[in-house]
């Protein structure tokens, strides 16, 4: 393993741990005396990802999390999370058993997800995922939402998308009154 802090060649393994999908490795660089950490994980077959215009990629962890963490940003979401959430899709594509997988079947666990997980996520990413073309589009899925359409769980603590009755009663109670 190489050191990433002089490019030296040999290093030795201090402590290695299982974690959730891999293994943990603590390093100590034979040259330098440097301590560094890295990851081991079993690389599956490959899988591929058909798009829209039938060209095919091979699936990148990466760049499921990077859509996935555009919709949640700045988002109240517990630590690790939006990982979890993308390790939950790629074990599942991985479990499907197939060499190839539709881009619109990996879209739409996403939006799944983050339909359940929090609704302004979820909307950023339907927004761009079924390419809204116009404000009345977004609009009919919001109210889907919001009238309960989408399934979504009233209990799961998610922060409103738009404000109810009762917030809006509170907001007005508490404006200043001009004399």
């Amino acid at each position: 393993m190489k050191c990433p802090y002089c490019d030296c060649d040999d290093s030795r393994v201090i402590d290695s741990r299982d974690v959730n999908d891999g293994v943990r490795r603590r390093r100590q660089c034979l040259d330098c005396n440097t301590r560094f950490t890295t990851y081991e994980r079993v690389m599956p077959a490959s899988l591929f990802v058909v798009k829209k215009d039938r060209r095919r990629e091979e699936f990148s962890r990466d760049k499921l999390l990077s859509g996935i963490r555009k919709a949640c940003e700045k988002r109240p979401l517990p630590v690790g999370t939006v990982e979890k959430l993308a390790e939950d899709i790629e074990d599942e594509l991985y479990q499907l058993g197939r060499a190839e997988i539709a881009s619109s079947l990996i879209g739409d666990m996403v939006i799944e997800r983050l339909r359940r997980l929090d609704n302004i996520a979820y909307i950023r990413f339907a927004s761009v995922y079924r390419d809204f073309t116009d404000i009345d589009d977004m609009k009919q899925e919001i109210d889907t939402l919001v009238g309960g359409g989408a399934g979504v769980d009233g209990a799961s603590g998610q922060l409103s998308l738009l404000p109810d009755e009762r917030t809006k009663a509170l907001a007005g109670g508490h404006r200043r009154r001009r004399k």
